[in-house]
């Protein structure tokens, strides 16, 4: 039997290396697919999202105005449905292609909701289309305030600022032409508590201010007043020069028809107790520096309205003539109660009604 041949010392080595490659490479496929299996887990279902709408967060973005502070949380906690707003941006819609500014407030009404009845304050935005800002003024006026004050808005740090829609978030501002601008206001809440008592009820009073110099306003054309007559508790009431007649510095009563009813409305207030008959001759000097007060206010803002008129552009009259204010309630949704029977075209005692309510 012939021997074989021996293999060079070189090929044993190759051999063996090449055997214990084979041998690692095996181990390692085979550790690699047990971990594979270790790891292989089930396949989680798909999360799917529903898309922000472009408009989605303007109604919050609107400053409420005259809202108390302590009433804001309840408003944003029910999920108020403002898509009629988003949707008269679209075309078609009233306020498509228009410059709009938008101011809030809320209306406490009392509403039917999952079987209870309760006051609730409804959200509401009123939409002003105008070239430019209806106002840059803020009325601050309430049955505790004798004297109504008409204030720069700012002072109350609110403004006009531009609204981003979402889809524009990522831009910077100064290069988009924004044609919605909204009321808004920097007063943190946080920071309430270190002003005083009546600055902060003074946000509560609030009112958005207009003034449309082509029509005769309420104020030019109201006969009554807000008595606060300066007691201890202070006597507070309406008083109408005109049905409640007493005798002016002339001496001569307004209307002789009525020349009894001061008398009767004085004795009324003594009879409930917040008038006492030492007090009356008092209260009537009063009354009577109160009406020719109001009667001279009356008197400028005829004189104002008259001369600003005279010295407007023929494009800012035009401007003021086709100003239109829309109103928009929430719409209704399963999860909010039904306010349509609490729908009311009137904005505030500035703007007076609007011209479509929605």
């Amino acid at each position: 039997m012939g021997k074989r041949a021996k293999r060079p010392a070189s090929q044993r080595g190759d051999a063996q290396s090449s055997s214990q490659q084979q041998q690692q490479s095996t181990k390692t496929t085979t550790g690699r697919a047990n971990k594979r299996v270790k790891a292989a887990k089930p396949e989680a279902e798909p999360e799917f999202f529903e898309d922000k709408r472009n408009l989605e967060d303007l109604w919050k973005a609107v400053f409420p105005v005259g809202t108390e502070w302590d009433q804001l949380d309840t408003v944003y906690q029910m999920n108020w449905d403002f898509s009629n707003l988003e949707n008269a941006f679209e075309e078609g819609g009233k306020l498509y292609g228009n410059k709009v500014y938008l101011f809030g407030c809320t209306e406490p009404q009392l509403v039917h909701y999952k079987g209870d009845s309760k006051i609730m304050y409804i959200p509401v935005v009123v939409a002003v289309v105008s070239p430019f800002p209806p106002s840059d003024k803020i009325g601050i006026k309430s049955v505790q305030r004798e004297s109504e004050e008409i204030i720069p808005m700012k002072q109350m740090k609110m403004d006009w600022v531009p609204y981003i829609p979402l889809e524009n978030r990522g831009s910077q501002v100064d290069r988009l032409k924004s044609q919605i601008f909204i009321l808004s206001c920097t007063q943190r809440r946080a920071a309430l508590k270190h002003l005083k008592i009546d600055r902060v009820k003074k946000y509560e009073y609030c009112l958005p201010y207009f003034y449309q110099p082509f029509k005769e306003d309420q104020f030019e054309q109201s006969t009554e007043v807000t008595i606060m007559y300066p007691v201890e508790p202070p006597v507070v009431c309406e008083f109408d020069w005109e049905i409640d007649t007493l005798e002016l510095s002339t001496g001569e009563p307004i209307f002789d028809l009525f020349k009894h009813c001061f008398q009767e409305f004085t004795d009324d207030l003594i009879k409930g107790g917040d008038l006492t008959e030492d007090q009356k001759d008092d209260f009537k000097e009063h009354v009577k520096k109160t009406v020719r007060e109001a009667k001279k206010a009356n008197r400028e803002a005829r004189e104002a309205r008259r001369k600003a008129l005279e010295e407007m552009s023929e494009e800012t009259k035009s401007a003021f003539q086709s100003m239109k204010f829309y109103k928009f309630y929430p719409v209704q949704t399963p999860d909010t109660p039904d306010i349509s029977k609490s729908k009311v075209p009137f904005i505030n005692r500035y703007y007076g009604k609007a011209h479509e309510v929605l």
